[in-house]
């Protein structure tokens, strides 16, 4: 059917405005259409890990959305090191698109992730680009299987939440290419996307939504992507600008502002015509590819046991001393209100209206477990030593206890980021109390990030759940009885304490986020430095043992080729994740000690043996070389190593490698980057990167690009936050008068969300969002705050006009 369209034919019958408003969309959640020309209209939707089809047109109704399959979110399914299951999860969610019409889910997302405290890390996989970008093409190659598109995203540097909108991420070069965009590399070229959607951030003081070099001399020149570019919602800031830039679709659009100046701008010659036909045809090529009319069926009781199938296979056990799996017959005291409320996944814009849930109570009641119930703690963070009384009077009467705790959605959620990696108060109080009675205890753990464990050395056994999705009670009762083997990984370094993270003190501080640690991201610099984390990157236990034999490596023409044998020598069927590790001897430059270049996952019966190979093409070693600006292998002795994890190598054997002589990085900068904790002045970054540090924005005056949070600062900025504020906040009390159930909760996050929103916008991205606040009267509002009281109400009286969108003119 697309193909019967010819877009170029269509496109020299367009008008300018009709032009001008096909590279916006309309209503939130929709492509414009051009009915004279048969354009038809086209629906995208949030995702990554379940479809939210919003219901409504307004930006502020995350709870109020179509029932679909909630899965687990990222942070989980990357920890199953299983490409496959994210493909099967892609496809689930891509039939589930097209059975509600929705013809482009809004992910996956593949920001790496550089801090613990990013309040969205939930929604990413890892710190590693390399597990990164085969979990992302499992899933973007399983949605895109069914016809519908993905927007790949957040198209680049968005690595935190509190200045997202208005922050300047000052990266070098290599980081760059080598940690922040090679992931997106990876997956444009192998997996097409789409589309992809640009951050709303900086990149070294330009806009990602006006930045040629990253829309279109890397994306398209370089890497050959053919696609399409959309904003995040709200993310332009200049409609002529990213439109040059590469930027082809605005969303969520119908901002008559922009509308406007294309028009005014081909009309006075400074956009040329040409420019905005490149973007029309993108887009009405993406339309006509993903538009869909029919509806198909949709098996929601498969989805749910994928959904259930991906949690139990993502699971990672992090802690055990025999405790687990736990005896059928044996009664155990439950404690924490994560067992009757389970958290399952995020907070923000992918929040999924779940069409079943399986709670872990519902799981335990239906298998018939042998249980008692002790609250413990609430949810709600206050303490209430009472609660932890009756748990201690409970534990006299089992031999074990089974304790739920986790993070909640106060305390990681977009919009925010979090202040610290502990957990609630509450919760470590009754793990304290607990321990003390010296019984068996196992913790199960739940949330979307690294949290401190300080009492791990003191229970017996720790499996973490991260958010395992809508059949996450079920994936809970089979890991804790034994009818599952866990065999998830850790696709982060899990810390001690936030100061073991490079930099943590400066993280998400202000609006100029500086990569000072450069490529030694997460494991990396873990690596290089001996830190002792809690639990390294790619760590996980299991329920049986697995042997490693006959480790070889064959140098071809094109790459290495490594073979091994996997034995499970243990008592029952598992998975273990096979992980390959590089490193080069008396490098030039500053690299880490050790780098993952290969893994697969493989499932055996007991005393079953399989042969594993394992590819690295020589590619893959190259390092980015900022001044040729080229991939470089650099000519040396390389040791590949296969590891249980980032800490443990099994069999290494070195290999010389071909390559070229590199002149390499200044001894000072080598010296600076092998000092730890890394201590990297402004003159030693500024010298490695070539960047010239900005400084900090001043508060005042107040610009479009103030941060509503901010706008406190000023007298009548205060009474505006109030008024904007106002709308979360009503909407809260309103939610929290909901009887109590799955409905309530969603509405509460819903709003909470809708606050953080608002707290951390800035008027221009408002604008840009939402047609109750036009930009002239954006622009009244930061007159008004600056106390420009003639020029606001100027401002406000002036409202921009434009013709008709095409739907509307009669």
């Amino acid at each position: 059917m697309q193909n019967s369209y010819d877009i170029d034919q269509i496109i020299s019958q367009m008008t300018l405005e009709e032009k001008a408003s096909i590279v916006a969309g309309v209503d939130n959640m929709y492509t414009n259409c051009v009915p004279r020309l048969d354009i038809p209209t086209m629906t995208v939707a949030d995702g990554p890990h379940g479809l939210r089809k919003q219901i409504g047109a307004t930006a502020d109704n995350v709870a109020c959305s179509e029932p679909a399959t909630a899965f687990p979110t990222a942070v989980t399914l990357a920890s199953s090191w299983n490409p496959n299951n994210a493909y099967d999860m892609g496809r689930a969610i891509g039939e589930e698109c097209r059975h509600y019409g929705v013809g482009v889910l809004l992910g996956p997302g593949i920001n790496i992730k550089r801090n613990p405290l990013c309040g969205r890390n939930f929604e990413y996989f890892s710190e590693d680009p390399l597990l990164t970008s085969h979990m992302a093409i499992g899933a973007v190659d399983g949605v895109q299987s069914n016809g519908v598109g993905v927007a790949l995203k957040h198209y680049a540097l968005n690595q935190s939440e509190n200045y997202r909108l208005v922050s300047d991420s000052v990266c070098d070069m290599r980081a760059m290419r080598e940690i922040y965009l090679k992931a997106f590399e990876r997956v444009v070229k192998e997996s097409n996307p789409a589309s992809l959607m640009c951050s709303y951030n900086k990149i070294n003081g330009e806009h990602a939504s006006e930045n040629e070099w990253l829309l279109t001399s890397l994306l398209r020149d370089e890497w050959g992507y053919d696609g399409l570019v959309m904003s995040d919602w709200g993310a332009v800031k200049d409609r002529i600008k990213s439109i040059k830039a590469g930027l082809d679709l605005e969303m969520p659009g119908d901002t008559k502002y922009c509308r406007r100046k294309i028009i005014d701008s081909v009309k006075d010659g400074t956009l040329d015509i040409v420019d905005l036909d490149k973007c029309v045809k993108r887009v009405l090529k993406f339309v006509f590819n993903h538009h869909h009319e029919d509806s198909i069926p949709v098996d929601f009781d498969a989805h749910h046991k994928i959904a259930g199938r991906i949690a139990c296979d993502s699971a990672v056990l992090m802690k055990n001393d025999g405790a687990l799996p736990l005896k059928k017959r044996e009664k155990v005291l439950i404690t924490g209100e994560l067992f009757k409320n389970m958290r399952y996944q995020g907070a923000g814009s992918s929040q999924i209206n779940p069409i079943k849930l399986t709670g872990i109570e519902e799981a335990f009641n239906i298998n018939n477990a042998d249980y008692i119930y002790s609250k413990g703690y609430d949810l709600s963070g206050e303490i209430d030593k009472s609660l932890v009384d009756e748990c201690i009077k409970a534990s006299e009467k089992v031999d074990t206890i089974l304790v739920f705790l986790g993070l909640t959605d106060r305390e990681e959620s977009e919009g925010g980021d979090r202040t610290n990696i502990s957990l609630a108060q509450n919760q470590l109080m009754l793990i304290d109390a607990i321990v003390k009675t010296g019984k068996k205890i196992v913790v199960v753990l739940f949330g979307g990030s690294v949290t401190s464990l300080p009492f791990a050395t003191s229970v017996n056994a720790i499996l973490n759940m991260f958010l395992p999705g809508q059949n996450g009670g079920e994936a809970v009762y089979k890991l804790v009885y034994g009818e599952v083997s866990p065999s998830g990984r850790l696709a982060e370094s899990w810390v001690e304490s936030i100061d073991q993270v490079p930099f943590a003190s400066q993280y998400s501080n202000t609006p100029i986020e500086i990569y000072r640690e450069s490529v030694l991201v997460g494991y990396r610099y873990h690596v290089t430095n001996n830190t002792k984390v809690a639990y390294p990157f790619g760590y996980g236990l299991s329920y049986t043992k697995f042997d490693y034999s006959n480790f070889s490596i064959l140098k071809g023409d094109t790459g290495i080729k490594i073979s091994l044998n996997l034995t499970n020598v243990g008592e029952c069927f598992g998975g273990e994740v096979v992980q390959i590790y590089t490193a080069i001897k008396d490098s030039k430059v500053v690299r880490p000690s050790r780098e993952l270049k290969a893994f697969t996952k493989v499932y055996l019966e007991p005393n079953n043996t399989k042969e594993v190979e394992l590819d690295i093409p020589f590619s893959d070693l190259a390092y980015y070389d900022t001044r040729l600006n080229k991939w470089i292998i650099e000519d040396g002795e390389y040791e590949f190593s296969v590891g249980r994890h980032c800490n443990d190598m099994i069999s290494s054997v070195s290999v010389k490698v071909d390559g070229q002589k590199v002149d390499g990085d200044s001894e000072d900068i080598l010296s600076a980057y092998s000092t730890f904790p890394l201590e990297i002045t402004d003159e030693v970054y500024e010298k490695m990167s070539g960047l010239k540090i900005p400084t900090l924005p001043p508060v005042k005056p107040f610009t479009l690009e103030t941060r509503v949070e901010d706008l406190q600062y000023g007298r009548i900025g205060k009474l505006i936050y109030k008024i904007l504020m106002s709308v979360p906040n009503s909407k809260l009390k309103k939610a929290k008068k909901l009887p109590l159930g799955n409905e309530r909760d969603n509405a509460i996050k819903s709003a909470e969300f809708l606050g953080r929103m608002i707290s951390s916008n800035c008027l221009r991205a408002m604008s840009m969002c939402d047609k109750r606040l036009p930009y002239n009267r954006a622009l009244g509002l930061v007159h008004l705050a600056n106390g420009r009281i003639f020029k606001s109400i100027g401002a406000f009286v002036k409202p921009i006009k434009v013709p008709p969108l095409p739907r509307d003119d009669k």
